[in-house]
């Protein structure tokens, strides 16, 4: 039996090899993807190739007696696999010529990684940082384009001191997470194009493949269609969203969750549990969780001090959040199953097919993660 199994084993090795060596190969091929689509000026990710790709493999899947879920989770990784792969190369430029493209907040992360991009498509990239203002006038000359990308509490302070060195031609944008407000007084400071832009992803992606990029047009909308042609250029998902709107979806989405992985991490405190505590008794649901709670006290706190107290607006919905809470307290101290199942109900109503939706999504991170991280 012993000899049996180590002769299985030794096909199963086999087979590994020859799987590694297909791969490699394919790596091959997409070194030559890249260059063909450098040379046509096509985007690193095509949704609808991806699509196709997707759907033919898992028909193929299924022919040959295989899962086609399982087939389509290792053909998306080898393709993220492919995606990084082209994307430390050069990309296609989507002007004729070099644009000059000055980053205010240069070296931050978000301004060293899009700088990054911008350079491997050709492009001129110039930083202006807090030490630089004594240079502003000359680097700020003939841009096509200056992005503001400084922490939040100092982003209005920052247009309104760099807006009188600008070209009336430059598009004038910025990265913060707030758009209305940063919007409205680049407009009323800038003669000239203004853009809204929210990268929906931190300074450490591998690479802007299927990253999401929010966009407010502001005023000449033409004028800046090249920048977002660039970001599709890169892979990325371009949407264009209302400034209101965004700002209203972000004090749930940031402020809300950040706020409540503060209020996770301190009442761990408060009880005295390390993580690494609770760890060994955590179900896979809880450990995703902790992790996502974990990496926000990895970063700096003065960033998600000002994305929590961002504006009075959000601020009060967190009041109002607190007060939701103590009403929801109630139930606890009254031991009132009948009214938590009543709450229950209610929102499960108001979550409709979306519930669903999310117990196949999280089902899955979740049973990924407990088989990688076991």
């Amino acid at each position: 039996m012993t000899e049996a199994l180590e002769e299985l084993r030794g096909r199963l090795d086999s087979i590994d090899d020859r799987i590694l060596e297909l791969l490699r190969q394919r790596t091959e091929v997409v070194a030559q993807v890249s260059r063909v689509k450098l040379a046509a000026e096509l985007p690193v990710f095509v949704p609808r190739r991806e699509v196709e790709k997707v759907e033919s493999f898992r028909r193929r899947a299924g022919e040959q007696g295989l899962d086609p879920d399982w087939a389509e989770d290792f053909l998306r990784m080898i393709m993220g696999a492919s995606r990084s792969q082209q994307s430390t190369a050069r990309f296609p430029r989507a002007t004729p010529d070099a644009k000059r493209v000055l980053f205010v907040g240069g070296e931050g992360g978000m301004a060293q990684l899009f700088s990054r991009f911008f350079l491997a498509s050709g492009h001129r990239v110039r930083s202006l940082d807090r030490d630089d203002w004594n240079r502003v006038a000359a680097l700020t000359k003939g841009v096509d384009v200056a992005i503001v990308a400084v922490p939040i509490r100092l982003t209005l302070e920052v247009i309104e001191r760099l807006a009188p060195h600008l070209d009336p031609t430059t598009v004038l944008a910025d990265f913060t997470s707030q758009k209305a407000d940063v919007l409205e007084r680049m407009i009323a400071v800038h003669p000239g194009p203004v853009l809204g832009l929210h990268p929906m992803h931190g300074p450490d992606v591998e690479n802007l493949s299927k990253q999401l990029l929010l966009a407010c047009p502001g005023r000449d909308e033409a004028a800046s269609e090249w920048l977002l042609r660039q970001a599709q250029l890169w892979g990325m998902r371009v949407k264009s969203v209302d400034p209101r709107a965004h700002d209203r979806a972000m004090h749930l989405v940031q402020g809300l969750r950040h706020y409540l992985a503060l209020l996770h991490g301190s009442f761990l405190r408060a009880c005295g549990l390390k993580p690494s505590q609770i760890l060994d008794y955590s179900s896979p649901i809880y450990r995703a969780e902790l992790m996502m709670t974990g990496r926000i006290f990895a970063q700096d706190a003065e960033l998600y001090a000002d994305i929590v107290l961002a504006e009075p607006e959000r601020r009060e919905l967190l009041e109002r959040f607190r007060a939701h809470h103590e009403r929801l307290a109630t139930l606890v101290r009254d031991d009132d199953k009948a009214a938590f199942a009543a709450e229950f109900n209610a929102i499960s109503d108001f979550f409709g097919s979306f519930a669903e939706q999310a117990l196949e999504e999280s089902g899955y991170l979740i049973h990924r993660l407990a088989d990688r991280f076991a």
